[in-house]
C-alpha cells in the first residue's frame, strides 16, 4: 500500500471530530489504573509488562475507559519495545508479536464494548446517541528515554552519542509492526524533543508509514518541551509531517496547558490533542510520585471546557494519575455542553 493522499490524511481527524460531536474522549492513566487492578509494574517494562502477564488487566482498563465515554483508547506499549522485551530474554519474534498484542487486545475491548453496546446497554441513550460512538485505536510509541527507564524521558537529555540516525534505527521496526497492526493510528507520546520529533517525522516518510499518526510532547514549564526545545520549533516538526493528523501535548501538569495550546496554534491548524496528568509529579530518580493538589474530576472537566476547548484544543484525555471518572467527567462535561449549544 502506497502512502495515503494528503487530502485523505488531513481530512481523517478532522471526519472523526465530526462524528464525535467536534470535540473527542481520550482514555486517561494506564499503568496506575493497572496497579489498581493488582498489577505490579516495578520493572523496566512497566506497563508494557502486562500484556506478558496479565493481558487480560490490560483489556479491563480499556473497556473501564471505554464505559467512560473515551473515543480514543491508546495501547499499552508506550514501553514496549523489541529491544526491552530482548533484554528480557524474548526472542525477536516473541518482541514482535507482544507489540501487535498490545493493539490486539484494544480492538478487542472495543468489540466487546461495542457488542454490549448493541445488545441493548443505555449508553447510547444517556449520550443522546442514536448510533453507537466511533472509536479509535491508538498504538502508542514512547520515546526512547521511556525504553531507557532511567528519567531522561521527563528531562530529554540523551546525550551527544544519540543522533537522529540512532534514534531513527530504535524506532524504525516497532513503528513499522505498529502500523501493519490494525490500529487506526500511531500516538507518538510524551516526546521530549526537538530531535526526536524530526526521527519520527522522517522515519514516517521514510517508511511510507500509511496510517496517520499524532505527536504529543511533554512541557515542565508552559514555553518549552522538557529538553527545554521550543514546543513552537516541536510543533512546527509536527505540523510539516503530511501524515500528522494532530498535534498536543501530554503528561504535563494542567497549569501549563492553556498557554502551551495557544502556543501550538500559532503554527499550526491541526486539531490539537490534550491529555495532562493529574497535576502531580513524577521524580523519574525515585519513580515515585510527588502529591500535589491535582483537580478533582469535575474542577479538571470544567478546565477542560472552559479554557482548553475555548483555547483551540479538540481532544481531550488524561495522562498519568488520572482515572476512568476523570474521563467520565470530561465526556459528560463535553455531551453537556454540545447539547447546550445545539439547543441554543
Amino acid at each position: 500500500m502506497g502512502l495515503p493522499s494528503e487530502v485523505g490524511t488531513s481530512s481523517f481527524m478532522s471526519d472523526f471530530l465530526e462524528k464525535c460531536g467536534g470535540c473527542a474522549v481520550l482514555d486517561g492513566g494506564f499503568a496506575t489504573e493497572l496497579e489498581r487492578h493488582g498489577a505490579d509494574l516495578n520493572d523496566p517494562l512497566w506497563s508494557a509488562k502486562c500484556l506478558i502477564s496479565s493481558p487480560h488487566l490490560v483489556r479491563r482498563v480499556h473497556l473501564d475507559y471505554l464505559d467512560a465515554g473515551a473515543n480514543i483508547i491508546i495501547t499499552a506499549s508506550y514501553q514496549a519495545t523489541i529491544q526491552g522485551f530482548e533484554a528480557k530474554g524474548f526472542s525477536r519474534e516473541e518482541a514482535k508479536a507482544l507489540l501487535r498484542k498490545s493493539v490486539e487486545i484494544a480492538i478487542e475491548a472495543r468489540e466487546i464494548y461495542y457488542d454490549k453496546c448493541t445488545k441493548g446497554s443505555w449508553d447510547f441513550v444517556d449520550r443522546g446517541k442514536t448510533s453507537r460512538q466511533p472509536i479509535l485505536v491508538a498504538a502508542s510509541v514512547g520515546s526512547y528515554g521511556a525504553y531507557l527507564a532511567d528519567g531522561s524521558e521527563y528531562s530529554g537529555s540523551y546525550g551527544d552519542a544519540v543522533t537522529l540516525e540512532t534514534l531513527k534505527d530504535f524506532h524504525r521496526e516497532r513503528v513499522q509492526i505498529l502500523a501493519n497492526s490494525g490500529a487506526d493510528l500511531i500516538a507518538f507520546e510524551t516526546t521530549p524533543n526537538k530531535l526526536e520529533a524530526k526521527a519520527y517525522a522522517e522515519l514516517l516518510e521514510e517508511e511510507a508509514i500509511d496510517i496517520p499518526a499524532w505527536f504529543t510532547f511533554a512541557s515542565k514549564d508552559g514555553i518549552n518541551v522538557v529538553s527545554g526545545d521550543s514546543i513552537l520549533d516541536c510543533a512546527s516538526i509536527a505540523d510539516s509531517c503530511k501524515q500528522v493528523v494532530a498535534v498536543g501535548i501530554n503528561c504535563t501538569p494542567p497549569r501549563f496547558i492553556q498557554g502551551l495550546i495557544s502556543s501550538i496554534r500559532k503554527v499550526t491548524n491541526k486539531p490539537i490533542v490534550i491529555y495532562p496528568n493529574s497535576g502531580e509529579t513524577y521524580d523519574g530518580q525515585s519513580k515515585q510520585w510527588v502529591p500535589s493538589s491535582g483537580a478533582v474530576d469535575e474542577e479538571f472537566a470544567d478546565i477542560v471546557i472552559d479554557k482548553w476547548r475555548e483555547a483551540g484544543a479538540s481532544l481531550f484525555g488524561g495522562c498519568c494519575r488520572t482515572t476512568p471518572n476523570t474521563i467520565r467527567a470530561i465526556s459528560k462535561a463535553l455531551s453537556n455542553k454540545s447539547s447546550t449549544i445545539n439547543h441554543a
